[in-house]
């Protein structure tokens, strides 16, 4: 089930808001679970089990933990919850890869399992697993309650997308949490405005790169090139940047608060800056909990490289079992080394707009390992981006795609700008009548039309793809 659906928002949620505002305080985190592994079960009822395991496994494992803290057992059975949780992901995420793999370097033909990949699994194994962890370390006490336990890691709302959260950032919502018509209302807000990113925007421009992408690459211009990576680019922002606002906004109903996940990457003035914007809470899961313990940058440059080289090695393959996801963390890797030895410097120095320039140059680029699965298609669209297949820098095809696009294209230009945050906040702190006017109408109108909009294109559209369907 996916939020950018009819069964979803007419059937799903309504009647789960019903009976969660319904049932008395000391029920809702009943509710709350029990429709959590509705949500999930309803396209994959077999791995329910899994993730139940997965739950009920990590919360002996940090019962134990802070038992025996202190002792030798207390490490082993911190060792068994990670080893557990690794192969659980490592088996259902990458055992056809590997196998795939042994089979074209050693000839052999190893029958593949074809296992299909549970949605959501490299959300709440690595929430799991930082649960444990930071019971170990003494950065939380082990939840007692297992329905509470339970809440956390198949809360339905980033469930299958994210933001991945962290046990302290919600560990109160668990105990009590309260929402009142002020944060019902602006979690109706950003669950709209999520939606409408996602189906309006991100739908669309996928359609964009649905026909570049389909063109044979020898026969591409330089132009229809880069514009359908940028239009990729804009795809997978609006998707998922989308899908945390609508986490966002169902947890604010229901009384949580999540952290934020997206902050205008687009506007990044250098790769390592672009990381602080792009899926914050997994580049600092991967900082927390694999470069810091590696030794980060405490151990010297050479040590440093060698982390950096670790941690987007695995952030690539978190990404997918595929040796293009490989090459995208490999990528980002070799910038954010350069930065470190001395591009970070020159970038300081100079005119912020070459910063934004180069970091969006090599985020457009990196997108093309991360779109296209195999290494001849992802070679043969890089020479078509830089004028090496022999078209040219235009032709009639991209002229008219470029046209067709163009008011999509620039509306998704200026959303990922933070213009409409700064014209808000200019409109609430104006003290004239008319701007206070303005600011109340368009805080009424403007969701409401999105809604609309939204739910037209959700009923009557056929192209509506699911980009986590890898994680």
């Amino acid at each position: 089930m996916v939020f950018s659906s009819v069964l979803f928002l007419f059937r799903f949620l309504p009647i789960f808001m019903i009976c969660y505002f319904l049932v008395p305080r000391n029920m809702k985190n009943l509710v709350l679970f029990l429709g959590s592994l509705v949500f999930y079960a309803w396209g994959e009822p077999v791995y329910i089990f899994l993730m139940l395991f997965s739950t009920i496994s990590d919360f002996v494992w940090g019962r134990l933990i802070e038992e025996y803290r202190g002792e030798d057992r207390s490490r082993i059975f911190l060792l068994c919850s990670v080893v557990i949780n690794l192969f659980i992901l490592g088996f259902f995420k990458y055992a056809d890869f590997l196998l795939q793999t042994v089979n074209t370097v050693f000839g052999t033909s190893i029958p593949l399992l074809g296992l299909p990949l549970p949605i959501g699994i490299s959300f709440y194994t690595f929430q799991t697993m930082s649960y444990v962890i930071d019971v170990y370390r003494g950065d939380v006490k082990a939840q007692r309650n297992i329905l509470q336990f339970g809440v956390y890691v198949t809360m339905f709302p980033q469930l299958i997308a994210g933001p991945i959260l962290k046990y302290h950032q919600v560990e109160r919502y668990l105990q009590d949490r309260h929402a009142d018509i002020e944060t019902i209302g602006y979690g109706v807000k950003r669950f709209v405005t999520g939606l409408a990113k996602k189906v309006l925007l991100a739908n669309n421009l996928g359609l964009l790169w649905q026909q570049v992408s389909a063109l044979e690459k020898s026969e591409m211009s330089v132009l229809m090139a880069w514009l359908g990576i940028a239009a990729f680019a804009f795809q997978i922002y609006f998707d998922f940047s989308g899908y945390s606002d609508m986490a966002i906004g169902l947890g604010a109903i229901l009384g949580f608060h999540f952290p934020e996940n997206f902050n205008y990457p687009y506007i990044a003035a250098s790769v390592k800056d672009f990381w602080h914007r792009w899926h914050i809470s997994l580049s600092t899961w991967f900082k927390e909990y694999v470069y810091i313990p590696l030794g980060g940058n405490r151990k010297g440059l050479p040590r440093q490289i060698l982390n950096i080289l670790i941690v987007w090695t695995l952030t690539g393959i978190w990404h997918g079992a595929g040796w293009n996801f490989l090459f995208w963390g490999l990528w980002f890797a070799l910038f954010l080394i350069l930065e470190k030895l001395f591009l970070g410097e020159l970038l300081k120095n100079a005119p912020v707009v070459f910063g934004r320039v180069y970091t969006l140059a090599v985020v457009l680029i990196s997108w093309v390992f991360f779109a296209l699965e195999k290494p001849g298609e992802i070679l043969a669209y890089l020479q078509a981006m830089f004028g090496l297949n022999g078209v040219g820098l235009v032709n009639s095809k991209a002229l008219f795609l470029g046209n067709e696009y163009l008011v999509l294209l620039v509306i998704a230009l200026i959303a990922c700008l933070p213009l409409g945050n700064h014209l808000v906040h200019a409109l609430r702190s104006s003290k004239t009548g008319p701007a206070m006017a303005l600011y109340r109408l368009g805080e009424k109108v403007i969701p409401a039309a999105l809604l609309i909009l939204s739910i037209a294109y959700i009923v009557d559209a056929s192209y509506n793809p699911f980009l986590y369907f890898r994680f």
